[in-house]
Formats: C-alpha cells, sequence, structure tokens
C-alpha cells in the first residue's frame, strides 16, 4: 500500500503548489486552479449518455456524427457493473462486455468524443454494496482491473474513468471507500482523468458533504431532476405517484390555472400522494422556482474547494412533460451550467428522457438547440 500512499502525498503537494495559478476559464465562471486540464474539461462541456449501448443496440454511426457536428464533444457510456464483476457474470460475459466497450470506445474516438467509461450498478450490487461493503469494494475493484485493460489501449487524455455510478450507501463509508477505490484506479490508469460523486443519487446538496480527493485529476459529478414531480411526471411505474402527475408545466407557478387545475385533479380522484409531492413542489417554487434553487449546494462546494464539476445526468421523462417546459428546463440547467463552467451531459441519447426524436431517428432540433444555447458561428 505504500506506493499509492506516497502517489496519494505527491498529488496533494501537486495541488498545492498549483492552487496559486490562473484560473482555467474566466469572465463569469468560479476560478478553478488547473487540477485537471482546459483541454479535458473543454471536452467534457457538452454531452449525451449513451445508455443502453453496452448491454444492448448501438447508437447508428450516422446519429453520433450528427450529434458530434452539432457540437457534442462528449460521451458517458454506462458499463452494467454486475457485467463486468466475477461476483455477478462469468468469465465468458465478462470478456463479451468488455469487447462491446471496446468496440465503442474505437468508434468514439474515431468521431473525436471523449468518453466517461461509468460504472453503473444495478440494483444486486447495490443490494450486495449495502449488506457487505468489502465485498462489494473488491468487485469494484475486479471490475476496474477488467476495464483498465481496455481504456489502456485508447489516448489517457481521450477516456475519463467513472469510478461508480449513484453509490447507494452511508456518506460516510463512501468517502473512505472511494478514496481507497481511486487510488486502486489510479495505480492502473495513472494518466486518465477520474470522476466520482457523492451518495444520495449523487444530489447537489449530497456534495457538502463530500470531501474532494487528493487525487488532484478529478472530474466531480453531480445529477440534476429537480423539481422530480416536474422531471419524472408521467412515471413509467404505475405505483410510482408521480405517474399519476402529467402536463405540468415549468417553471411552477401556484397562480398557473394549469397547475390548479391538475391539483383539482389529483383530489377529484384522491392521488393524495401525487397531490402532497405537487404541493411541496409549489411551495418551494413561491421561494424561488429556478434551477439555482437546486444547484446552489454545488456551486458553494466549488467556491469552498475550487474542483472542476460536470452535470453528468439530467433530463426530463418525455411521457408527460409539456414539451416547451421541456425545452424551457433543459435550456436553463445548460445554461447554468455555461454560466459556472460545469461540464453537462444529458440523460439520455434514444429512450424516455432521450434527445432523439421517435419519429425521425435524428436529433430533436429544438432539444438540441435548448442544450446547446445560440448555435456557434463558423460549425460546420
Amino acid at each position: 500500500m505504500a506506493g499509492w500512499r506516497g502517489r496519494l502525498l505527491a498529488s496533494a503537494m501537486l495541488l498545492l503548489s498549483i492552487w496559486s495559478s490562473g484560473p482555467v476559464f474566466a469572465g463569469d465562471c468560479v476560478p478553478v486552479p488547473q487540477t485537471v486540464a482546459p483541454s479535458r474539461l473543454s471536452a467534457l462541456s457538452r454531452g449525451f449518455n449513451a445508455d443502453g449501448w453496452i448491454n444492448g443496440a448501438a447508437p447508428s454511426p450516422e446519429l453520433l456524427q450528427q450529434l458530434r457536428r452539432a457540437g457534442m464533444s462528449h460521451v458517458r457510456l454506462p458499463v452494467p457493473a454486475e457485467r463486468v464483476m466475477p461476483g455477478f457474470a462469468s468469465k465468458d460475459e465478462r470478456e463479451a462486455t468488455l469487447r462491446v466497450l471496446d468496440e465503442a470506445l474505437k468508434q468514439l474516438i474515431a468521431l473525436g468524443y471523449a468518453i466517461s467509461v461509468d460504472l453503473h450498478p444495478g440494483e444486486r450490487f447495490n443490494r450486495l454494496h449495502k449488506e457487505d461493503p468489502d465485498a462489494a469494494l473488491r468487485q469494484m475493484q475486479e471490475a476496474w482491473s477488467g476495464l483498465a485493460e481496455v481504456i489502456r489501449s485508447y489516448p489517457a487524455d481521450r477516456v475519463l474513468a467513472e469510478l461508480l455510478n449513484e453509490p447507494d450507501i452511508d456518506a460516510d463509508r463512501w468517502q473512505t471507500e472511494v478514496e481507497a477505490l481511486a487510488a486502486f484506479v489510479r495505480e492502473l490508469l495513472p494518466a486518465n482523468t477520474l470522476v466520482v460523486g457523492p451518495v444520495n443519487w449523487q444530489r447537489a446538496d449530497s456534495l457538502p458533504r463530500f470531501r474532494p480527493l487528493l487525487d488532484p485529476d478529478v472530474v466531480y459529478a453531480i445529477h440534476f431532476y429537480d423539481p422530480m414531480v416536474f422531471t419524472h411526471q408521467a412515471h413509467w411505474d404505475a405505483q410510482d405517484p408521480l405517474h399519476d402527475i402529467i402536463d405540468l408545466p415549468y417553471p411552477i407557478n401556484p397562480g398557473d390555472p394549469k397547475v390548479q387545475a391538475l391539483r383539482k385533479d389529483l383530489e377529484l380522484r384522491g392521488a393524495t400522494k401525487a397531490l402532497g409531492m405537487l404541493d411541496v413542489a409549489i411551495a418551494a417554487a413561491r421561494d424561488k422556482p429556478t434551477a439555482d434553487r437546486w444547484l446552489a449546494p454545488a456551486l458553494q462546494w466549488q467556491r469552498q474547494f475550487a474542483r472542476p464539476i460536470i452535470v453528468n445526468e439530467f433530463g426530463v421523462l418525455k411521457a408527460g412533460a409539456p414539451r416547451a417546459s421541456r425545452l424551457r428546463w433543459l435550456a436553463e440547467v445548460t445554461a447554468y451550467a455555461r454560466d459556472h463552467c460545469w461540464g453537462w451531459a444529458h440523460w439520455e441519447l434514444a429512450q424516455g428522457f432521450g434527445l432523439v426524436d421517435r419519429n425521425t431517428g435524428r436529433p430533436d432540433p429544438d432539444v438540441m438547440r435548448a442544450l446547446l444555447g445560440a448555435p456557434r458561428a463558423g460549425r460546420r
């Protein structure tokens, strides 16, 4: 263990040595010391999640090219964790998954994308993580040993290692565990940028309890789906109270006739849980209905610790949200990220939250305008 302790000490000394250097970004952005190469942060500025690629069907090369030409520079690539862990998958299954990952990286690198390889667990691992954290840590280390074998074949400045999506354990235990896991992965991938996030679905208000790692080459990831009554309305699970909410506009204005009509409808149908969730959102909207209400804790954390942030999951379920409100919410989130020099990656590509128009199979032009803001002059 002496090797990784020495590396952490050296990293801490490096961080102190660069603390007084100039910011990566200028203008209105929070100054961030160059703990992560500016070119890597720039590559993370606009992206999407390619969920389902590793365990399903790959996006078409044409779609990936269209998104790249539109200005997308980053793909977050969720890898189902159980498929690369020996405790859950056979050797043949693990090797097959890693071959799919290798092909995905090869294709995305050729198109000019940066890629975050995201270890993305399901219920089986999350249950183990709660019941036997030591065994879960060993499984994560085994998974990263396999993933690193693939990642090492590609330029280190183009592939990031996201240690674990939405860790579902106690914050203090995760803090200790992620420090050990980051040191382990750093030995495997000495030149790749790492991505880590806090517990509690990686919410912005969970970040203040998370201490930055001594390793300086780390981007800190949060997820954003607030207010949930808006982003997850018409939920796919009929047992979820949010299934009963539909056509809720954004921002949620208590005086809006549509909001009042929805509230009345929920009362008449006896949807008490959904009504309670809506009332909480209405009360919050009276204070401050916009994105900075929920994202402010992450901004304050960044001002305290001066580390780079990415919102690498955010989106609105298309089934029930008014289209104009969805576009307004997406534009607000990415504008906030741009204002503070945070990267972003939309969740997701072509499923329930997807940015692809199901009728055409192409990127929805209105969604792309909302995400990217005004077109950049001279882009082809």
